[in-house]
Parts: structure tokens; sequence; C-alpha cells
């Protein structure tokens, strides 16, 4: 049996049909008893072949228990490379590491000239955003990934907050996804500990050679990780506030973790914590009721700015003619 022949038989049989063994086997220029011997060979090797007996019967490929290694053509692998690079730059929830991992398997094993389509494909498509871009170039993450998975030890540049630059030698762990932010979790050799990457600020990446050791990351999972590390760098705010609404009007409208307190039948207090002084702005100003702000001062002074925003985008008031 020629693996040239299995192939061919595979892709045959992922088209969503029956085949009868006369047409495969006039197509793959074998006798029947060969064809037999191909799918079983197709079996052993984890494709779930399903064979009807009949006059009308034949052989198809049907959902398994495990997924074997899938057989594309250029144009099926190009679509799905694009594809796998648009979820990972809208950051769809729950899918753009995985499409990070598939992006980057996919584009190790094909062909130098599918790769060029790919890449041409990116740069000359855009995608059209409802909010803010995308800041990270899927082929940027898509080699991270791999260090990540092969286990491979990266030195990179590293831009600080303050802007200045930084050489850091990396065990690279995972990659996490937040909105539209991605951070690298890794092991910092030169510091002995381990940090969080903003991935928008890495460059000149490079693998070094060296393979890394397995390492225990001191966090239930790197995502709990990158979230308790952005927490111990973002303010938090105790907000106190009265609104001139029933709590029944109001509950629910705030976030979970909102503790509402009935005042009286027309007002209620709200008090919470925010690491947004904006998200809580806007959660206010649109409960559509009147509030007052008690605490924290910096949302007084927020609302402060964005209200004489809209006064002065709205102009004068327009004079009242006499009667």
């Amino acid at each position: 049996m020629t693996s040239a022949r299995l192939l061919n038989l595979l892709s045959l049989l992922q088209t969503p049909r029956e085949w009868p063994g006369s047409e495969l086997a006039a197509r793959l220029g074998v006798s029947l008893r060969t064809v037999r011997r191909d799918v079983e060979r197709l079996r052993d090797l984890g494709y779930p072949v399903q064979a009807t007996m009949g006059s009308i019967g034949g052989y198809r490929l049907v959902a398994g228990k495990a997924m074997p290694p899938l057989l594309l053509d250029d144009e099926e692998a190009v679509a799905i490379a694009v594809g796998l690079r648009t979820a990972a730059g809208h950051a769809v929830t729950g899918i753009e590491e995985a499409s990070v991992r598939a992006l980057g398997k996919l584009e190790q094993v094909m062909p130098s000239p599918l790769r060029h389509r790919v890449s041409a494909l990116g740069r000359a498509t855009e995608p059209l955003l409802t909010w803010e871009r995308p800041t990270v170039d899927p082929e940027h993450l898509t080699a991270l990934a791999a260090a990540v998975t092969n286990r491979e030890q990266l030195r990179f540049s590293y831009r600080r907050h303050d802007g200045t630059d930084s050489e850091r030698r990396v065990e690279p762990y995972k990659l996490v996804s937040a909105g539209r932010r991605w951070f690298l979790v890794g092991y910092d050799n030169d510091r002995g500990d381990w940090r969080v990457f903003r991935v928008d600020r890495i460059s000149g990446s490079h693998p070094t050679g060296g393979r890394t050791m397995p390492r225990t990351l001191p966090a239930a999972d790197a995502a709990a990780y990158v979230t308790g590390k952005l927490l111990d760098l973002t303010p938090v705010y105790a907000a106190v506030v009265t609104l001139h609404a029933p709590v029944e009007q109001v509950a629910g409208r705030l976030g979970a973790d909102a503790d509402l307190e009935p005042i009286d039948a027309a007002s209620c207090r709200l008090r919470g914590h925010t690491d947004t002084l904006r998200w809580l702005a806007w959660r206010l100003l649109t409960l559509g009721c009147d509030f007052e702000v008690h605490e924290p001062a910096e949302l007084v002074t927020y609302l402060r700015e964005i209200g004489g925003r809209a006064v002065r985008a709205a102009g004068p008031t327009p004079r009242r003619r006499r009667p």
C-alpha cells in the first residue's frame, strides 16, 4: 500500500457523501479487496470509516471520539488559516488562545507558497471593528504560541509602562487573552521570578535554542495569575452613591457585586468597588435617574469633566423669545 493512495482515499472519504466500494476502486485504480484493506488501515490510524451493506451501500467518514489529522487541499488550508487569524484578531470569547494554537500548528506544516498566500491575504485585508483595533499581529502570536508548545526559551525586548526598553530571557508558559489585550505568562530567568508581559510591548522575540523544564505556576492557572497581577496594578475605588430610584428599579443593572440598600420607597444607597471610573460613571448615567456621589472624590471629578464636555458639545442655551 502506498502513502499516496491512502491519502487519495482519505481525500475522497472526507467529501460528505457515501462512496460505493466499486467507485472508490475505479477512482484509485485498484481492486475492491485493496479498497477494503486501505479502509482498515485508515481505521487503525483513527479515522472512523463506516461501511454499510447492500446494493447502495458503501463507505463514509463519521464523527468519532477523537479527531484524527485532517487532509486539506490548498484552498481549504488557506481558508482555515485566514479564519483562524480573524478569530485571533477579533478576540472571540473562549476561542482566542485555541485559534492561535491551531494557527501555529497549521502554519508550521504549510508549504512555503501557502504561507505566503495567507500572509498576503492578511496584509491586503482590514477588518471592520466596532471598538478598539487589535494591537497584536497574529504572526507574532503564533510565534509565541509555538515557543510555549515547544518549551523553548525566548529572548526579546520589552517596553515598560514608562516607555523604556529592557532585554528579557523568558521561559514562556502560556498566552492569555483579556478583552483585546494579549498577555504572555512566563518565568523571567534574569529576575528569577514569574512575570506577565503585554504581547504588544514585546518585540524582536526569537528562541535561544534552549529547552525549558516544566515549572509550577504560583496560581490555579495562567488566567487567574494574570487577573491577580492586573488587580495588583490597578487602583480599586470604593463607591458610595445615593440613587433617587426604588431599589427594585435599579437592581441587577449595576453588576453582581453591587450592594444596594433601600433608603425609602423612592431612593436607595449603592455601595461597591470598581477599578474603572469610566465604567461606573457610564452605568450611573444610563440608569435614568438622578444620583449623588458621596465617594470616591475621583468619581466626582470625572463626572464633572464629562458633564462639562457634554454641556460644551450642546452649545449655549437658546434664549427664550418674549411673548
